[in-house]
């Protein structure tokens, strides 16, 4: 019985090195880069489910900032637990909760929030009280190297991640007559995986609609 085959970070790395047909120090030092650049790039073209995440955790009563998960990269939404009721804080733009809640130090419970940095939201008003929230949320795959071998990317999108990381080693090796073959495979995947994660989040919607 033969076992399927698995992309892992190393056989990437050993078809990358195959694909490009170079073995040079320069090259082989730069495919780590390759790799991470692709991973950078299909995350931005596409929104998949699989990396759509749920996190609880309680406010600190007197500070309106909240630690954003690490790799987090896009918020759905959140919401306050009051008594077994969700209560949800709706997003506004970080202006409107200046307007709102001029002075910090008026507390009450948290109704809008907003963007304060990249590894921060901030809330208005300020929590009154530890409230316990969820925050829904997509966050960023965990990036490939030699001890994380695997990720979402090379289980789902293995053909995308490879054709994707010779693309970015274009710049560096300068012409490649390939480079217009391997772009028409990588848009030909990206658009395939872009589709049924649209049609995932339909029927997510849907349920969620039904419910």
């Amino acid at each position: 019985m033969t076992t399927a085959s698995v992309m892992t970070y190393d056989s990437l790395v050993s078809d990358i090195q195959q694909y490009l047909e170079r073995s040079d120090d320069a090259t082989v030092a730069q495919i780590p880069r390759f790799v991470m650049l692709a991973e950078q790039v299909i995350a931005s073209q596409i929104k998949f489910l699989g990396n759509l995440t749920v996190n609880t955790s309680t406010m600190v009563v007197s500070s309106d900032t909240i630690s954003k998960p690490a790799r987090w990269h896009k918020t759905v939404s959140i919401n306050i637990t009051v008594g077994g009721v969700r209560n949800p804080v709706l997003l506004r733009k970080y202006e409107y909760l200046r307007e709102y809640a001029p002075n910090p130090a008026t507390l009450g419970m948290p109704k809008f929030y907003a963007d304060y940095d990249y590894t921060n939201w901030l809330v208005a008003p300020t929590p009154d009280v530890a409230y316990d929230f969820e925050v829904l949320y997509y966050e960023r795959v965990q990036p490939l190297d030699s001890s994380n071998q695997t990720n979402w990317f090379t289980i789902y999108a293995p053909q995308a991640l490879l054709y994707g990381s010779l693309l970015q080693a274009m710049p560096f090796l300068k012409n490649d007559e390939r480079m217009g073959m391997w772009q028409q495979q990588y848009d030909l995947i990206i658009n395939t995986l872009k589709q049924e994660d649209m049609t995932r989040l339909g029927d997510r919607q849907t349920v969620v609609k039904d419910t």
